[in-house]
């Protein structure tokens, strides 16, 4: 039954914070609402619970829309208003403690569970990517990952006495090294701002100016070919209302321009621009060398005397003890992962080594531009590219502090 009320648009800044209690917030449409209404308008949950209670077809973006409308209305009392509950975060911290010590149990159900977490991380990837929408999700499962499974080393073995502190300490440095890394990557990725509106410049034409480029003096800052895409028609960014420099995109999940912009990443929650793209590079390092080597210690004290890469894949007598299975089964759920960002890793090697970004190869690949190599691994877009150390010494010296009081000095 829908609640018989006036909806009341809320007053924009810190009035409207002000006269909001402790159990009132601001819902996804913009509107006043209370927790004690949470049960009230619930169109999409309905919309749902009908689809499902009469057996029709379930599509994801039904089961989407009811959960962002859930998830708006999970929030608990504060002060200023209630704050919402990211209901996103929740699934890893049950899901994965459960599934491996399931996995634990035996041999096919560790085979299944390990199967099933990367299908299930994939598809979640794909409903979420197709709405351009925020998850904590994947931040949540990287964070809980890297907690449990320190833990998990610590407990089963370093408190045993079967590793040294040497071990311990390269592994938490590693760790350490890690999440001061992931610190750095949650930063500024390089947001462009429209200058011109902040301070009233005009530019050329009557437009409005971004980031300083209003010119051609400030287009000729930037070397050829870059100079030549400079193009107000077609770098001209409708919903940021400013003119994007070259090589820069505008991300629909974040809602803003990034320079040089290579791709959003869900692990970290964030873009990927030219200010944060280095420090991207020393967190995949800095990851893989930690969980390659606590990978190697673990197996060498299940499996002694046999070779670690051996080891993962035959293990005499793991199983014997539901201690020593579930270390084994953290040990291949490592594996996994570390497979999965040593690919990336490795594809981001390699488009540093073209001087092309993620952006970009997926606009040449979707225009047919580009030039594919070694059965798609290598994408060479062709218009960047200066040679191996060139473009290596273009990215390590990427300008990552321009902002846009600095290129508006220029003028």
């Amino acid at each position: 039954m829908r609640a018989g009320k006036v909806k009341k648009k809320p007053r924009r800044g810190s009035e409207t914070e002000e006269s909001l209690c402790c159990c009132e917030y601001i819902n996804q449409n913009g509107e006043r609402s209370h927790l004690a209404a949470c049960l009230c308008d619930c169109e999409a949950v309905d919309e749902a619970c009908d689809r499902w209670i009469s057996r029709k077809s379930f599509q994801p973006e039904v089961w989407a829309r009811a959960l962002e409308t859930a998830s708006d209305r999970l929030r608990v009392p504060w002060i200023r208003g209630a704050r919402r509950i990211d209901v996103s975060i929740i699934p890893p911290l049950v899901v994965l403690p459960a599934a491996l010590h399931i996995a634990a149990l035996h041999v096919l159900l560790a085979v299944v569970t390990l199967t099933s977490l990367p299908l299930f991380v994939i598809w979640y990837y794909h409903l979420t990517h197709r709405r351009k929408g925020k998850t904590l999700l994947f931040l949540s499962l990287a964070l809980f990952s890297l907690g449990y499974m320190y833990y998990n080393f610590v407990q089963e073995l370093f408190i045993k006495g079967d590793i040294g502190w040497a071990h311990f300490t390269s592994i938490t440095c590693g760790l350490l090294l890690t999440l001061l890394t992931l610190i750095k990557v949650k930063q500024d990725p390089g947001h462009l701002l429209n200058h011109a509106k902040n301070s009233g410049l005009k530019s050329v034409g009557g437009c409005e100016s971004p980031n300083g480029i209003q010119t051609l003096r400030d287009a000729n800052r930037f070397p050829q070919p870059e100079r030549e895409s400079l193009v107000a028609e077609t770098n001209w960014c409708k919903i940021c209302q400013l003119v994007r420099p070259p090589r820069s995109g505008h991300c629909m999940i974040c809602g803003s321009c990034i320079r040089r912009l290579d791709h959003h990443c869900v692990w970290i929650n964030n873009c990927i621009g030219s200010s944060n793209h280095r420090f991207f590079i020393l967190l995949l390092l800095f990851f893989l060398f930690t969980s390659i080597y606590g990978i190697t210690m673990t197996l060498n004290t299940l499996c002694r005397g046999r070779n670690a890469l051996a080891a993962l894949f035959y293990c005499p007598g793991v199983y014997q003890e539901y201690s020593t299975a579930f270390n084994y089964t953290c040990v291949w759920y490592c594996a996994i992962v570390t497979a999965g960002m040593g690919y990336i890793l490795l594809i981001q090697l390699i488009n540093i080594s073209y001087n092309v970004t993620e952006r970009e190869v997926r606009i040449a690949l979707r225009n047919k531009t580009a030039r594919r190599r070694f059965c798609g691994l290598v994408v060479d877009t062709g218009l960047y590219n200066k040679g191996f150390f060139h473009n290596w010494q273009h990215f390590l010296q990427m300008d990552s502090c321009a902002t846009a009081d600095e290129l508006a000095a220029i003028v």
